[in-house]
């Protein structure tokens, strides 16, 4: 749950997905008396100890959608979910993105066998099925936008083709993504709930 570095408290935090959740766990902390070093997606770094319990923390993260994560395994994982959901940011920016392997490798300074076999056991699925959730949610969200075309998304999120995206858009969703557009936007999955 908390690691204690020097004079530093660094909290692991589970379904931060998005810079509002940066923001409102920041918050939190300072509302609960910390001095917040800095805290970035899955992590809380504060200084301070105030007279908060570690159950007062829990609950106040918890009305706010969030969960301590106790377990080095668990904190782990939630580093994988927001390294995927930062490479899925990255194949939009970049003309070539690495393959997740070699990403998830460089950034955790770990083998991906073993973080894949890790994930794996935790979470029931895999990390390439977990990406590739995540990329269909981004498609949903670009769709939704009405400023690109279909072959446009499958380009900028790397897509070898449209009919390769087709495909496994309906494979994910059971629909095609021309019955998709029609349909409310409703069907799209915030980022903590895929699994």
């Amino acid at each position: 749950m908390a690691e204690k570095p020097g004079d530093t408290t660094i909290f692991y935090i589970k379904n931060m997905v998005c810079p509002r959740c940066v923001t409102a766990v920041e918050n939190a902390f300072e509302e609960l008396g910390f001095e917040v070093n800095r805290v970035e997606l899955g992590k809380a770094v504060v200084t301070g100890e105030p007279e908060v319990s570690k159950e007062k923390i829990r609950e106040e993260l918890e009305k706010l959608g969030f969960e301590l994560l106790e377990g080095k395994e668990q904190q782990r994982v939630e580093q994988i979910k927001n390294y995927l959901i930062e490479y899925v940011k990255e194949l939009e920016k970049q003309d070539s993105a690495p393959k997740i392997s070699d990403y998830l490798t460089q950034k955790m300074h770990h083998n991906y066998a073993s973080l894949s076999s890790l994930f794996s056991d935790e979470e029931d699925t895999t990390i390439e099925k977990y990406l590739i959730h995540l990329k269909i949610e981004r498609v949903k969200e670009l769709l939704s936008y009405g400023e690109l075309t279909l072959s446009e998304i499958a380009w900028k999120l790397k897509y070898s083709s449209v009919q390769y995206l087709s495909n496994q858009f309906r494979q994910i969703t059971g629909m095609s993504v021309t019955d998709y557009k029609k349909a409310s936007d409703s069907f799209r999955q915030s980022l903590d709930s895929i699994e």
